[in-house]
């Protein structure tokens, strides 16, 4: 059995002292994570890589930047970091980004069927990307990275009935959307 990881105050303090060990530990308990959050965000593979990458970068350059006397879990505070990050560069890139269809890999399933699915998948990260900033990051902070109201609420800052009001408005635009397509078809 693998030991168990240093905890993530330890290895901010060891990158505090310029350990490079301890930042690549951190990169690699915590790289995967951020970069779903950025991916689910901007729908693009490049650009994701590229915020979780600066994200880390701004860290190594200035690890005090963190303050755990805050209170607040370096993960909270680091989605935090990756999501003002994603609406930096959504402003600098006004296009939407609309993720690759999905191959899938069942060869017993029909073509008719896959291409429904792909389509709704198509139509689903369509209709997430156009909802307001906000909105779209309580949904991918709740329901994607999987984060407590209350920790999605303070990566938002804000308070837990504002974080519900953001949910339930993202689940009603989502819901419209979507049932516009089924009339549709």
């Amino acid at each position: 059995m693998a030991a168990e990881s240093p905890n993530d105050k330890v290895l901010l303090d060891e990158i505090r002292k310029g350990s490079c060990s301890a930042f690549a530990s951190l990169v690699r308990k915590h790289g995967r994570k951020y970069y779903g959050l950025a991916y689910r965000y901007t729908a693009n593979r490049e650009d994701a890589e590229d915020i979780v990458q600066t994200a880390f970068v701004k860290l190594w350059e200035n690890p005090n930047v963190w303050d755990p006397g805050k209170g607040v879990r370096f993960t909270t505070w680091f989605y935090r970091i990756v999501i003002n990050l994603c609406l930096d560069r959504k402003k600098k890139h006004r296009e939407v980004a609309i993720p690759e269809s999905f191959e899938a890999t069942d060869e017993n399933r029909s073509q008719e069927k896959e291409v429904c699915e792909n389509e709704e998948k198509k139509l689903l990260a369509e209709a997430i990307a156009a909802l307001p900033s906000r909105q779209k990051a309580a949904l991918i902070l709740c329901f994607y990275e999987g984060l407590s109201h209350e920790d999605a609420a303070k990566t938002m800052s804000i308070n837990v009935n504002a974080l519900q009001s953001l949910l339930m408005r993202a689940k009603t635009a989502l819901r419209r959307d979507m049932q516009r397509y089924l009339w549709k078809a």
